[in-house]
Protein backbone atom coordinates (compact mmCIF):
# COMPACT_ATOMS: atom_id res chain seq x y z
CA UNK A 1 0.00 0.00 0.00
CA UNK A 2 1.06 3.23 -0.59
CA UNK A 3 2.25 5.86 1.88
CA UNK A 4 0.11 8.37 1.50
CA UNK A 5 -2.82 5.69 1.39
CA UNK A 6 -1.47 4.39 5.11
CA UNK A 7 -1.35 7.87 6.48
CA UNK A 8 -5.01 8.21 5.91
CA UNK A 9 -5.95 4.75 7.05
CA UNK A 10 -3.52 5.45 9.90
CA UNK A 11 -5.00 8.77 11.56
CA UNK A 12 -8.79 7.64 10.36
CA UNK A 13 -8.21 4.40 12.59
CA UNK A 14 -6.16 6.18 15.13
CA UNK A 15 -6.59 9.70 16.10
CA UNK A 16 -10.09 9.45 17.26
CA UNK A 17 -9.11 7.01 19.90
CA UNK A 18 -6.23 8.96 21.00
CA UNK A 19 -8.71 11.39 22.96
CA UNK A 20 -10.20 8.32 24.67
CA UNK A 21 -7.66 5.68 26.13
CA UNK A 22 -4.14 5.02 25.13
CA UNK A 23 -4.05 2.34 22.15
CA UNK A 24 -2.13 -1.06 23.69
CA UNK A 25 -0.80 -3.83 22.18
CA UNK A 26 -2.15 -7.02 22.63
CA UNK A 27 -1.36 -7.66 26.94
CA UNK A 28 -1.60 -10.13 29.43
CA UNK A 29 -2.14 -8.22 32.03
CA UNK A 30 -4.49 -4.74 31.72
CA UNK A 31 -5.63 -3.43 35.27
CA UNK A 32 -7.93 -0.13 35.29
CA UNK A 33 -7.67 -0.02 38.86
CA UNK A 34 -11.83 0.36 38.97
CA UNK A 35 -12.35 -2.38 40.97
CA UNK A 36 -11.67 -2.68 44.82
CA UNK A 37 -12.02 -0.74 47.85
CA UNK A 38 -8.58 0.80 49.81
CA UNK A 39 -9.81 4.14 51.30
CA UNK A 40 -6.83 4.40 53.44
CA UNK A 41 -3.12 4.46 53.37
CA UNK A 42 -2.10 1.56 55.49
CA UNK A 43 -0.33 -0.94 53.55
CA UNK A 44 -3.25 -3.30 52.57
CA UNK A 45 -3.69 -6.03 49.42
CA UNK A 46 -6.50 -5.92 47.22
CA UNK A 47 -8.15 -8.34 44.97
CA UNK A 48 -8.32 -6.33 41.25
CA UNK A 49 -9.71 -7.56 38.14
CA UNK A 50 -5.97 -8.96 37.55
CA UNK A 51 -5.52 -10.45 40.57
CA UNK A 52 -3.98 -9.54 44.02
CA UNK A 53 -2.11 -5.92 44.28
CA UNK A 54 -0.25 -4.62 47.43
CA UNK A 55 -1.03 -1.16 47.68
CA UNK A 56 2.08 0.57 50.77
CA UNK A 57 1.14 4.18 51.58
CA UNK A 58 -1.69 3.94 48.48
CA UNK A 59 -5.20 4.28 48.01
CA UNK A 60 -7.58 3.55 45.18
CA UNK A 61 -8.66 7.08 44.76
CA UNK A 62 -11.95 8.57 43.17
CA UNK A 63 -11.87 11.90 44.28
CA UNK A 64 -12.48 14.97 41.62
CA UNK A 65 -8.52 15.54 42.14
CA UNK A 66 -7.34 11.93 41.55
CA UNK A 67 -6.38 11.96 37.87
CA UNK A 68 -8.10 8.77 36.01
CA UNK A 69 -9.44 7.26 32.97
CA UNK A 70 -12.19 5.78 35.11
CA UNK A 71 -13.49 5.30 38.36
CA UNK A 72 -10.62 5.18 39.85
CA UNK A 73 -7.11 5.44 40.01
CA UNK A 74 -3.93 4.25 42.30
CA UNK A 75 -3.08 7.58 44.52
CA UNK A 76 0.48 7.18 46.05
CA UNK A 77 2.02 9.44 49.05
CA UNK A 78 5.57 9.90 50.67
CA UNK A 79 7.21 6.69 49.01
CA UNK A 80 4.57 4.84 47.95
CA UNK A 81 4.68 1.53 46.30
CA UNK A 82 1.99 -0.54 43.94
CA UNK A 83 3.30 -4.38 43.47
CA UNK A 84 1.89 -7.11 41.60
CA UNK A 85 1.28 -9.75 44.21
CA UNK A 86 1.65 -12.80 40.84
CA UNK A 87 2.93 -13.30 37.70
CA UNK A 88 2.20 -12.14 34.21
CA UNK A 89 2.51 -15.48 32.86
CA UNK A 90 3.30 -14.98 29.03
CA UNK A 91 6.71 -12.40 30.41
CA UNK A 92 6.44 -8.91 29.00
CA UNK A 93 7.91 -7.00 25.86
CA UNK A 94 6.69 -4.10 27.15
CA UNK A 95 4.72 -2.25 30.38
CA UNK A 96 2.62 1.37 29.80
CA UNK A 97 1.73 3.25 32.51
CA UNK A 98 -1.02 6.48 32.67
CA UNK A 99 0.70 8.73 35.34
CA UNK A 100 -0.34 12.39 36.27
CA UNK A 101 -0.03 14.53 39.41
CA UNK A 102 -2.80 14.38 42.12
CA UNK A 103 -4.63 17.97 41.76
CA UNK A 104 -2.19 20.73 42.36
CA UNK A 105 0.58 18.96 44.06
CA UNK A 106 3.82 19.32 42.99
CA UNK A 107 5.69 17.15 40.53
CA UNK A 108 6.92 13.67 41.70
CA UNK A 109 9.40 11.02 40.47
CA UNK A 110 8.86 6.99 40.04
CA UNK A 111 10.28 4.19 38.93
CA UNK A 112 9.60 0.54 37.46
CA UNK A 113 10.67 -2.32 38.91
CA UNK A 114 10.54 -5.90 37.66
CA UNK A 115 11.30 -9.48 39.44
CA UNK A 116 11.79 -12.65 36.92
CA UNK A 117 9.83 -15.69 38.53
CA UNK A 118 13.29 -17.75 37.17
CA UNK A 119 15.51 -15.82 39.57
CA UNK A 120 13.55 -17.70 42.35
CA UNK A 121 15.21 -14.97 45.11
CA UNK A 122 12.93 -11.91 45.80
CA UNK A 123 15.34 -9.48 43.85
CA UNK A 124 13.64 -6.74 42.17
CA UNK A 125 15.40 -5.05 38.92
CA UNK A 126 14.58 -1.43 38.06
CA UNK A 127 13.51 -1.12 33.98
CA UNK A 128 14.22 1.83 32.13
CA UNK A 129 14.43 5.51 33.85
CA UNK A 130 13.22 6.92 36.45
CA UNK A 131 10.01 8.94 35.26
CA UNK A 132 9.23 12.67 36.58
CA UNK A 133 6.02 13.59 36.39
CA UNK A 134 4.90 17.38 36.06
CA UNK A 135 1.27 17.09 34.41
CA UNK A 136 -2.36 17.68 36.06
CA UNK A 137 -3.23 15.35 33.07
CA UNK A 138 -2.76 11.43 32.60
CA UNK A 139 0.54 10.63 30.17
CA UNK A 140 1.70 7.17 29.15
CA UNK A 141 5.20 6.27 30.42
CA UNK A 142 6.14 3.49 28.14
CA UNK A 143 9.51 0.94 29.37
CA UNK A 144 10.85 -1.81 27.29
CA UNK A 145 11.10 -4.79 28.96
CA UNK A 146 11.77 -7.92 27.02
CA UNK A 147 11.48 -10.42 29.83
CA UNK A 148 10.56 -14.47 28.31
CA UNK A 149 9.44 -16.19 31.17
CA UNK A 150 6.75 -15.14 33.99
CA UNK A 151 7.37 -11.98 35.92
CA UNK A 152 5.99 -9.43 38.24
CA UNK A 153 6.01 -5.55 38.46
CA UNK A 154 6.34 -2.52 41.42
CA UNK A 155 6.05 0.80 41.14
CA UNK A 156 7.83 2.85 43.75
CA UNK A 157 7.13 6.58 44.29
CA UNK A 158 10.85 8.16 44.57
CA UNK A 159 10.17 11.55 45.35
CA UNK A 160 8.96 11.39 48.80
CA UNK A 161 7.77 14.32 50.36
CA UNK A 162 3.62 15.61 50.34
CA UNK A 163 3.14 15.45 46.63
CA UNK A 164 0.35 12.70 45.94
CA UNK A 165 0.95 10.52 42.58
CA UNK A 166 -1.97 9.00 40.19
CA UNK A 167 -1.25 6.05 38.42
CA UNK A 168 -3.70 4.54 36.17
CA UNK A 169 -4.30 2.05 33.18
CA UNK A 170 -0.92 -0.09 33.78
CA UNK A 171 -0.74 -2.80 30.44
CA UNK A 172 1.85 -5.22 30.47
CA UNK A 173 2.36 -6.73 26.78
CA UNK A 174 3.55 -10.28 26.38
CA UNK A 175 6.56 -11.13 25.55
CA UNK A 176 7.24 -11.33 21.63
CA UNK A 177 4.18 -8.92 20.85
CA UNK A 178 5.75 -6.24 19.20
CA UNK A 179 3.75 -2.42 20.09
CA UNK A 180 1.68 -1.18 17.56
CA UNK A 181 3.28 0.06 14.53
CA UNK A 182 2.43 3.92 13.95
CA UNK A 183 3.87 5.64 10.99
CA UNK A 184 2.82 9.20 9.81
CA UNK A 185 0.35 10.13 12.31
CA UNK A 186 0.10 13.64 13.11
CA UNK A 187 -0.48 12.65 17.00
CA UNK A 188 2.49 9.93 16.71
CA UNK A 189 4.85 11.01 19.46
CA UNK A 190 2.10 11.60 21.98
CA UNK A 191 -0.68 13.86 23.34
CA UNK A 192 1.53 17.18 25.12
CA UNK A 193 -1.13 17.87 27.43
CA UNK A 194 -3.35 15.23 27.65
CA UNK A 195 -5.80 16.84 25.59
CA UNK A 196 -9.77 15.35 25.20
CA UNK A 197 -12.75 15.94 23.14
CA UNK A 198 -14.86 16.59 26.25
CA UNK A 199 -16.74 19.86 26.84
CA UNK A 200 -15.18 19.58 30.20
CA UNK A 201 -12.27 20.46 29.26
CA UNK A 202 -12.63 23.51 27.41
CA UNK A 203 -9.02 24.70 27.87
CA UNK A 204 -7.22 21.54 26.57
CA UNK A 205 -10.13 20.48 23.89
CA UNK A 206 -8.63 18.27 21.41
CA UNK A 207 -9.07 19.37 17.80
CA UNK A 208 -8.66 16.45 15.43
CA UNK A 209 -8.14 17.85 11.35
CA UNK A 210 -6.78 15.68 8.79
CA UNK A 211 -3.83 18.00 8.58
CA UNK A 212 -2.78 18.69 12.41
CA UNK A 213 -4.04 18.00 15.38
CA UNK A 214 -4.59 20.71 18.02
CA UNK A 215 -4.51 21.20 21.73
CA UNK A 216 -7.10 24.38 22.03
CA UNK A 217 -7.65 26.78 25.08
CA UNK A 218 -11.34 28.02 24.68
CA UNK A 219 -10.18 31.09 27.00
CA UNK A 220 -7.22 31.87 25.62
CA UNK A 221 -9.00 31.84 22.02
CA UNK A 222 -5.47 29.90 20.67
CA UNK A 223 -4.11 26.70 20.56
CA UNK A 224 -1.69 25.48 24.01
CA UNK A 225 0.16 23.24 20.78
CA UNK A 226 -0.20 21.41 17.59
CA UNK A 227 1.45 18.63 16.50
CA UNK A 228 1.69 17.25 12.63
CA UNK A 229 3.71 15.49 10.49
CA UNK A 230 6.01 16.23 7.00
CA UNK A 231 7.02 14.55 4.19
CA UNK A 232 7.23 14.74 0.60
CA UNK A 233 3.47 14.15 -0.10
CA UNK A 234 2.65 17.12 1.92
CA UNK A 235 4.27 19.52 -0.47
CA UNK A 236 2.65 20.01 -4.01
CA UNK A 237 2.19 22.62 -6.43
CA UNK A 238 -1.09 24.34 -5.18
CA UNK A 239 -0.83 28.15 -4.05
CA UNK A 240 -1.37 29.97 -0.29
CA UNK A 241 -5.35 29.87 0.19
CA UNK A 242 -5.06 33.19 2.39
CA UNK A 243 -8.44 32.27 3.67
CA UNK A 244 -8.20 33.13 7.29
CA UNK A 245 -11.39 32.33 9.00
CA UNK A 246 -13.38 31.13 12.24
CA UNK A 247 -13.20 26.98 12.92
CA UNK A 248 -17.26 26.25 12.67
CA UNK A 249 -15.91 23.00 13.96
CA UNK A 250 -15.50 24.31 17.48
CA UNK A 251 -18.31 22.96 20.40
CA UNK A 252 -21.34 25.41 20.13
CA UNK A 253 -21.71 28.85 21.92
CA UNK A 254 -17.89 29.15 22.34
CA UNK A 255 -16.21 32.34 21.18
CA UNK A 256 -15.02 31.32 17.40
CA UNK A 257 -11.37 33.95 16.63
CA UNK A 258 -12.10 35.14 13.12
CA UNK A 259 -10.14 36.77 10.32
CA UNK A 260 -10.94 40.02 11.93
CA UNK A 261 -10.13 39.62 15.15
CA UNK A 262 -6.28 40.40 15.07
CA UNK A 263 -6.99 43.96 12.42
CA UNK A 264 -5.47 46.61 14.19
CA UNK A 265 -3.37 44.98 17.23
CA UNK A 266 -0.04 44.71 16.13
CA UNK A 267 0.08 40.66 16.35
CA UNK A 268 0.77 38.46 12.91
CA UNK A 269 -1.87 35.46 12.40
CA UNK A 270 0.94 33.04 13.68
CA UNK A 271 0.46 30.05 12.00
CA UNK A 272 1.27 27.16 14.32
CA UNK A 273 1.32 24.87 11.44
CA UNK A 274 2.48 26.48 8.48
CA UNK A 275 0.49 27.11 5.11
CA UNK A 276 3.86 25.70 3.14
CA UNK A 277 3.98 22.69 4.81
CA UNK A 278 0.69 21.95 3.21
CA UNK A 279 0.63 22.67 -0.47
CA UNK A 280 -0.09 19.12 -1.46
CA UNK A 281 -4.01 20.28 -1.86
CA UNK A 282 -6.11 23.18 -1.68
CA UNK A 283 -8.41 21.70 1.16
CA UNK A 284 -4.66 20.90 3.11
CA UNK A 285 -3.59 24.62 2.49
CA UNK A 286 -7.11 26.00 3.38
CA UNK A 287 -7.04 24.32 6.47
CA UNK A 288 -3.77 25.75 7.84
CA UNK A 289 -5.90 28.81 7.73
CA UNK A 290 -8.28 27.95 10.43
CA UNK A 291 -7.78 30.91 13.36
CA UNK A 292 -7.65 27.59 15.73
CA UNK A 293 -4.30 26.89 13.80
CA UNK A 294 -2.86 30.91 14.92
CA UNK A 295 -1.67 32.51 17.52
CA UNK A 296 -0.71 36.47 17.93
CA UNK A 297 2.78 36.48 16.92
CA UNK A 298 4.98 39.61 16.92
CA UNK A 299 6.24 40.39 13.60
CA UNK A 300 9.46 40.36 13.79
CA UNK A 301 9.68 36.49 15.94
CA UNK A 302 6.87 35.46 12.87
CA UNK A 303 9.02 36.37 9.80
CA UNK A 304 12.31 36.32 11.28
CA UNK A 305 13.65 33.09 13.30
CA UNK A 306 10.36 31.39 13.42
CA UNK A 307 10.09 31.78 9.57
CA UNK A 308 13.51 30.76 8.86
CA UNK A 309 13.05 27.57 11.11
CA UNK A 310 10.42 26.24 9.11
CA UNK A 311 12.23 26.92 6.07
CA UNK A 312 14.86 24.71 7.36
CA UNK A 313 12.06 22.09 8.10
CA UNK A 314 11.33 21.42 4.78
CA UNK A 315 14.96 21.26 3.72
CA UNK A 316 14.67 17.48 5.01
CA UNK A 317 12.01 16.86 2.50
CA UNK A 318 12.40 14.15 0.12
CA UNK A 319 15.12 12.14 1.72
CA UNK A 320 13.59 12.66 5.26
CA UNK A 321 10.10 12.89 7.32
CA UNK A 322 10.03 15.45 10.33
CA UNK A 323 7.61 15.05 13.45
CA UNK A 324 6.61 18.90 14.61
CA UNK A 325 4.84 19.83 17.64
CA UNK A 326 5.05 23.57 18.90
CA UNK A 327 2.99 25.94 20.81
CA UNK A 328 2.77 28.92 23.13
CA UNK A 329 2.67 29.74 26.60
CA UNK A 330 2.89 33.22 29.15
CA UNK A 331 1.18 36.18 29.22
CA UNK A 332 2.21 38.95 27.19
CA UNK A 333 3.81 39.68 23.82
CA UNK A 334 5.23 43.31 22.50
CA UNK A 335 3.97 43.09 18.71
CA UNK A 336 4.32 46.35 16.09
CA UNK A 337 2.22 48.08 18.86
CA UNK A 338 4.28 47.70 22.09
CA UNK A 339 3.09 45.33 24.76
CA UNK A 340 0.16 43.71 25.19
CA UNK A 341 -1.67 40.96 27.21
CA UNK A 342 -4.76 39.63 24.84
CA UNK A 343 -6.36 41.24 21.73
CA UNK A 344 -10.00 41.20 20.06
CA UNK A 345 -11.29 42.60 23.44
CA UNK A 346 -9.81 40.34 26.12
CA UNK A 347 -11.24 36.99 24.18
CA UNK A 348 -7.01 36.16 22.75
CA UNK A 349 -4.61 36.33 25.00
CA UNK A 350 -1.21 37.66 23.40
CA UNK A 351 1.52 35.03 24.63
CA UNK A 352 5.20 35.36 26.01
CA UNK A 353 7.14 32.87 24.41
CA UNK A 354 6.81 30.60 21.58
CA UNK A 355 8.40 27.18 21.05
CA UNK A 356 8.86 24.22 18.62
CA UNK A 357 10.44 20.87 18.51
CA UNK A 358 11.08 18.68 15.60
CA UNK A 359 12.11 14.76 15.26
CA UNK A 360 13.95 14.31 12.01
CA UNK A 361 14.20 11.00 11.14
CA UNK A 362 15.12 9.02 7.26
CA UNK A 363 11.70 8.44 5.54
CA UNK A 364 10.76 4.66 6.03
CA UNK A 365 7.96 2.85 7.81
CA UNK A 366 6.89 2.05 11.86
CA UNK A 367 8.38 5.91 12.37
CA UNK A 368 8.23 5.76 16.22
CA UNK A 369 10.10 2.30 16.82
CA UNK A 370 12.51 4.02 14.55
CA UNK A 371 13.29 6.72 16.79
CA UNK A 372 16.49 6.21 19.07
CA UNK A 373 18.38 7.68 21.65
CA UNK A 374 20.65 9.26 18.52
CA UNK A 375 17.85 11.04 16.68
CA UNK A 376 18.15 14.06 15.66
CA UNK A 377 15.95 16.51 17.84
CA UNK A 378 15.56 20.46 17.54
CA UNK A 379 14.02 22.17 20.14
CA UNK A 380 13.45 26.34 20.01
CA UNK A 381 12.10 28.61 22.62
CA UNK A 382 11.92 32.08 21.65
CA UNK A 383 10.63 35.43 23.39
CA UNK A 384 7.18 36.65 21.01
CA UNK A 385 8.89 40.22 21.03
CA UNK A 386 9.48 42.49 18.69
CA UNK A 387 12.75 44.21 17.56
CA UNK A 388 14.12 40.31 17.67
CA UNK A 389 17.70 40.90 16.45
CA UNK A 390 19.21 37.98 15.64
CA UNK A 391 17.06 35.92 12.96
CA UNK A 392 19.28 33.06 13.92
CA UNK A 393 16.64 30.21 14.66
CA UNK A 394 19.70 28.50 16.59
CA UNK A 395 19.80 31.12 18.85
CA UNK A 396 16.93 30.06 20.84
CA UNK A 397 17.96 26.35 20.76
CA UNK A 398 17.03 24.93 24.13
CA UNK A 399 16.18 21.55 25.39
CA UNK A 400 12.90 19.43 25.43
CA UNK A 401 13.17 19.14 29.09
CA UNK A 402 13.17 23.18 29.50
CA UNK A 403 10.10 23.10 27.55
CA UNK A 404 8.35 20.56 29.45
CA UNK A 405 9.12 22.54 32.62
CA UNK A 406 8.08 26.00 31.34
CA UNK A 407 4.73 24.70 29.88
CA UNK A 408 3.78 21.55 32.29
CA UNK A 409 3.55 19.38 28.88
CA UNK A 410 4.82 15.56 28.46
CA UNK A 411 6.79 16.19 25.00
CA UNK A 412 7.34 12.49 23.18
CA UNK A 413 5.52 10.71 25.46
CA UNK A 414 4.87 7.93 23.53
CA UNK A 415 8.76 6.99 23.28
CA UNK A 416 10.05 4.85 25.49
CA UNK A 417 11.45 6.25 28.61
CA UNK A 418 14.86 5.47 27.94
CA UNK A 419 14.91 7.15 24.95
CA UNK A 420 12.87 10.60 25.84
CA UNK A 421 16.20 10.56 28.52
CA UNK A 422 18.72 10.86 26.12
CA UNK A 423 16.50 12.92 23.42
CA UNK A 424 14.94 15.42 25.76
CA UNK A 425 17.90 16.32 27.48
CA UNK A 426 20.23 17.43 24.71
CA UNK A 427 20.50 21.20 22.93
CA UNK A 428 20.77 20.59 19.35
CA UNK A 429 23.85 21.38 18.13
CA UNK A 430 23.43 20.52 14.02
CA UNK A 431 23.53 22.78 11.52
CA UNK A 432 21.21 25.44 11.13
CA UNK A 433 20.85 26.01 7.17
Amino acid sequence: MPKFLRRALHCWLLLPCLALRPLLAAADVQETFDTGSKPDYPNGTVALTTGNWTLTDAVLGSAEADRKNGAQAVRLQKNGRLTMEFFALNGASTVTVQHAIYGTDASSSWELWAQPEACNCNKWTKVGSTVFTTSTTLQTAAFTVNISGKVKFEIRKTSGGAARLDIDDFAVADFGIAPPATDNVNLALGNPSGAATDLNYPNNYLLVKPQYVVGYNRDQGKPNWVSWHLDAADRGSSDRQDDFRNDTSLPAGWYQVTDRSYVGSGFDRGHNCPSADRTSSDENNSATFLMTNMMPQAPDNNQGPWANLENYARTFLPTNEVYIVCGSYGIGGTGSNGLARTIDEGRVTVPNRTWKVLVILPVGDNDVARISTTTRVIAIDMPNTNGIRNTDWGTYRTTVDAIEVATGYDLLSALPVEVQAAIESKVDAGPTN
